[in-house]
């Protein structure tokens, strides 16, 4: 694959990027997105995507990107001196490799539906953590609030480590009007509620609703599931990461499901 050099900020791709590594409403007009490392394009591959430009950094090896190169035949090639690199790069230690790439639409999931609802959730590594935590547990559907992180940024992915790429996403959704359209049970996780949340039979079509890290889900989304439960907690600690008491739920949900 032969790789184009560009030296200059006043580049016109090197100014796509930079909009698409800063601008989530960019990301959103173009349906496009930067990928970042060697694990995120591989899964990107795997699940059928074809990126529209690979950017490496010229410090980083060309031989160890050779393996996906050659799977990534319609791209574009482009290396960057390490200093334009890392203004593209979501982290302090760039990996050295991006890919410029399209979002993917996965197809619907034809099994008992475990959604998950998120509400206002602003930390673009929970988000990330959550979905991939979603997909791992086989949930058939994301519904994210409009005032969710956008889980196509950059540091959303590296948090999904593919996740995106295989979980069904509603953005931008009015939670209340989706879940009284909801046909299953939806149950909000809530701190200081009654139920129980390993009490509850998760065998059927449930929703599980976890809301934003500081304020907790808002009093519509809580009035509008068919019940709010808690995560119960042995230890003497105020609460959990709004993902980790996803992931608590989810594979709860799953544990259930098995027996």
């Amino acid at each position: 694959m032969t790789e184009t050099p560009i030296t200059s900020r006043d580049n016109p791709i090197f100014k796509r990027l930079k909009k698409l590594a800063e601008s989530a409403r960019s990301r959103r007009e173009a349906q496009m997105t930067l990928l970042d490392g060697e694990h995120l394009l591989a899964a990107y591959l795997e699940a059928g995507g074809q990126p529209h430009t690979l950017v490496r950094a010229a410090s980083f090896d060309a031989g160890k990107l050779a393996h996906l190169a050659a799977r990534c035949s319609q791209a574009k090639a482009i290396v960057l001196p390490d200093a334009l690199f890392a203004e593209l790069a979501p982290v302090a230690t760039p990996t050295g490799m991006l890919a410029e790439a399209a979002w993917l639409i996965p197809p619907a999931i034809d099994a008992i539906p475990l959604v998950i609802v998120l509400e206002d959730i602003q930390d673009p590594g929970n988000l990330g953590a959550m979905l991939r935590a979603g997909a791992a547990a086989g949930a058939t559907l994301v519904v994210l609030s409009k005032g969710c992180h956008d889980p196509w940024s950059p540091k959303a992915l590296r948090g999904g480590q593919g996740a995106q790429f295989v979980l069904p996403m509603q953005q931008g959704a009015d939670l209340v009007a989706w879940l009284n359209g909801f046909s299953g049970r939806s149950i909000a996780l809530a701190l200081a509620e009654d139920s129980d949340f390993y009490a509850l039979d998760l065998g059927g079509p449930i929703a599980l609703i976890a809301g934003n890290e500081g304020a907790g889900l808002s009093a519509a989304v809580c009035g509008a599931a068919t019940l709010r439960a808690h995560i119960p907690m042995a230890g003497r600690i105020e609460s959990l990461n709004a993902s980790a008491a996803l992931a608590v739920a989810v594979f709860e949900a799953v544990r259930q499901r098995r027996g």
